[in-house]
């Protein structure tokens, strides 16, 4: 990629950044930190990888996205909006009665929703659902999920982990939000999901480790994915709880807390 489109990436997650904070302030709650950490996968899926078509958010040849950590709605909300699936000034109707932006995404309300979710640990068995019928069907649409690290302690996830692996679902691919704090603390004190690489490699998947905020590294795993197959890929990203706000960097307390006014304006400050 130019120099130009890298530019043109971050300059978006720097707006859904904004947006994110504008939009948890507005609601008085939210879950900032999380939707904050995952902002460059996002963007990079929907705005590089992803063979989508906001005007045709139904066309059956679209890549899917699952949100398995619902909580970080407002990010893939912003994601959306930014994309064009929804009018941006929607956003900030978040968490209000009558809104479409409910506090976890709902499918049968908010175009570009593929899966409702919220109820951790669910995501990655419905994306595996997805894939497979997109095999059955001889689709060749591809299905990514977003997982949380505190989430992968439910049971659920290694069992879809196993049966991706078993149904060598290498139109599966997996991101893992690993930004080491969850809503009771660090991950490792919860209940440690170490060594999660090793792990999901056991389980039969192709793993690659890299830099979740960074773009190039995002995007060549993404290359190295579309380009392996017989089994599915995990990409363990490390990133920052509350990335891109100093107040909010590596703080747990952050997990689900909306800013006050002026909280929201010392970030749009340091966000540009």
């Amino acid at each position: 990629m130019s120099d130009n489109n890298y530019k043109f990436l971050e300059e978006k997650a720097k707006t859904i950044r904004k947006d994110i904070v504008t939009m948890i302030t507005e609601a008085g709650s939210g879950h900032p930190g999380g939707s904050l950490s995952a902002v460059e996968i996002v963007t990079a899926l929907y705005f590089q990888e992803m063979r989508i078509d906001p005007q045709r958010p139904d066309w059956p040849e679209r890549d899917r996205f699952v949100l398995s950590k619902g909580h970080a709605a407002p990010l893939l909300y912003a994601v959306l909006a930014e994309r064009g699936y929804f009018p941006k000034e929607e956003l900030y109707t978040l968490r209000k009665i009558g809104s479409r932006l409910q506090g976890h995404p709902d499918m049968n309300k908010l175009p570009g929703v593929e899966m409702s979710t919220g109820s951790l640990g669910q995501g990655l068995a419905v994306a595996n659902g997805i894939a497979l019928a997109g095999k059955l069907d001889g689709r060749d649409y591809r299905v990514f999920v977003l997982l949380g690290d505190g989430e992968i302690q439910e049971g659920e996830v290694w069992e879809a982990a196993m049966a991706a692996a078993h149904y060598r679902l290498d139109n599966v691919v997996a991101f893992l939000d690993y930004n080491g704090l969850q809503i009771d603390g660090p991950i490792r004190e919860v209940m440690s999901p170490d060594p999660v690489a090793d792990k999901w490699r056991a389980f039969g998947w192709r793993v690659m480790e890299i830099n979740g905020h960074d773009f190039a590294q995002i995007l060549g795993a993404l290359k190295q994915a579309r380009e392996f197959k017989g089994s599915p890929v995990m990409i363990v990203a490390h990133t920052v709880k509350g990335k891109g706000v100093s107040f909010m960097e590596n703080q747990v307390d952050w997990h689900g807390v909306a800013p006050t006014r002026e909280q929201m304006e010392q970030a749009l400050r340091e966000l540009g």
